[in-house]
């Protein structure tokens, strides 16, 4: 019987172990209070297991050489920038994601962090709790400009992770917002459809007065908001991301939110997570934040462990969902 184990957040009350154990496959879950972060520990909770059902937790060369019975690493969500995908190339390791199921939620939780910031939360939020009852306006998010810095491209294998700056886009519309968009490879019915206004990545920062990160990580957008890019942004700009925490140079946030370059921004992810509690970007109180759920809402919760239960089982079977797959390119004669 096949071993699975489910690492994933908030899997326990997720759908995937009535799929899997119907499907003959043995379903495990992480061990109480164990930190799947830390490789050894990881090393340890994935022995004599065929696949994982994985989260965030790193799928290091270590880890995976570690691991020779793994053959799947399906990854709930749409980012995988976590696993090590030469290493699972060389050990025939399949590495997959759920695509096309989140981005609405995605797109909710950005909007819901451009709100919040816009209207001065956590701080105001603090001031009523300290009987601080202290009033300010603040400038009206209608009328304002948002750049969103990835649409979806045609074609790529990105496409899907990056829907959530479509779902964004429309959103933004319906607050009255102007939309400015960096896509090289966008859809164009799209972007007509919706009015968006195409431009390069500088003009973007110039003009946004809500800047929001919907784009994959790569080595060329390793710290792609950094301090040179952080001076290019308008003074008094917003910076959202809900897509990937090494997009951001935290310790250049950090001086722009402090000195008030920046006039707020609302983060989801993080260069380190869970973000260290001696963070100086915790000191700040123009700067919202939420642990990594952006994605996480009840019906992206559901569609996301089906389709990952859906993968595995597709793929113990001889099946491959080449829509799901980000690996073994050209590969004709894996087997499970």
């Amino acid at each position: 019987m096949p071993k699975v184990k489910s690492l994933s957040l908030n899997s326990l009350n997720a759908p995937h172990q009535e799929l899997l154990t119907s499907a003959g496959f043995e379903v495990e879950f992480a061990s109480p209070g164990v930190n799947i972060f830390n490789e050894d520990a990881l090393i340890k909770e994935l022995q004599g297991c065929q696949a994982s059902v994985a989260g965030s937790e790193p799928y290091s060369p270590k880890v995976l050489k570690a691991c020779p019975e793994l053959r799947a690493i399906c990854r709930t969500g749409v980012g995988f920038d976590a696993v090590d995908l030469p290493t699972c190339d060389a050990q025939g390791i399949v590495v997959t994601t759920t695509p096309g199921v989140n981005h609405h939620a995605v797109a909710e939780h950005t909007i819901a962090l451009l709100m919040g910031v816009a209207r001065g939360f956590p701080e105001v939020d603090r001031r009523v709790r300290e009987n601080r009852w202290q009033r300010a306006a603040r400038p009206r998010v209608m009328g304002t400009t948002i750049g969103i810095v990835g649409l979806g491209r045609i074609g790529s294998r990105f496409s899907e992770f990056m829907k959530p700056g479509r779902a964004v886009a429309t959103r933004a519309v319906g607050l009255g917002m102007k939309v400015v968009a960096f896509e090289p490879y966008p859809q164009q019915e799209f972007v007509e459809t919706w009015r968006i206004e195409l431009v390069e990545l500088n003009e973007l920062f110039a003009k946004s007065d809500y800047v929001t990160l919907h784009c994959p990580m790569s080595a060329e957008n390793h710290h792609l908001i950094n301090a040179n890019s952080l001076k290019k942004l308008k003074a008094g700009a917003v910076l959202i991301n809900t897509a990937r925490g090494l997009l951001i140079d935290e310790v250049a946030l950090y001086d722009a939110l402090k000195s008030g370059q920046l006039r707020a921004a609302g983060l989801d992810v993080f260069e380190t997570e869970p973000l260290p509690l001696d963070s100086p970007l915790l000191e700040l109180d123009n700067l919202l934040t939420s642990n990594h759920i952006a994605g996480l809402d009840n019906e992206s919760h559901l569609d996301t462990f089906t389709m990952a239960a859906e993968t595995i089982i597709d793929l113990h079977h001889g099946g491959w969902p080449s829509h799901c797959i980000q690996n073994l390119a050209g590969v004709t004669d894996w087997k499970w």
